[in-house]
């Protein structure tokens, strides 16, 4: 893999404010690929995707699906609705 995938869903993640584990788990099936992509880099060496992975990424960066905001826990004294 070349860092230029991983530089790329940086670039996504700090985009759309979506967690690594979630990114992982929808683009790829997989919630520890972005740490293990960022595992590999600080190893001195790019991480091992294969390039039918890195197709199914970039395609979910090109088109992500609508990403629901994440519910805030509701503040002291008002009533679940």
């Amino acid at each position: 893999m070349s860092n230029q995938l991983l530089s790329d869903i940086e670039d996504f993640l700090a985009r759309t404010g979506i967690s690594a584990d979630r990114f992982g788990l929808l683009a790829a099936k997989n919630s520890r690929l972005v740490e293990r992509l960022r595992a590999g880099r600080k190893g001195g060496k790019a991480a091992r995707v294969w390039p039918e992975t890195e197709i199914e990424i970039r395609a979910f960066m090109r088109n992500p699906p609508p990403l629901r905001p994440r519910r805030s826990p509701a503040k002291q004294g008002e009533a679940a609705a």
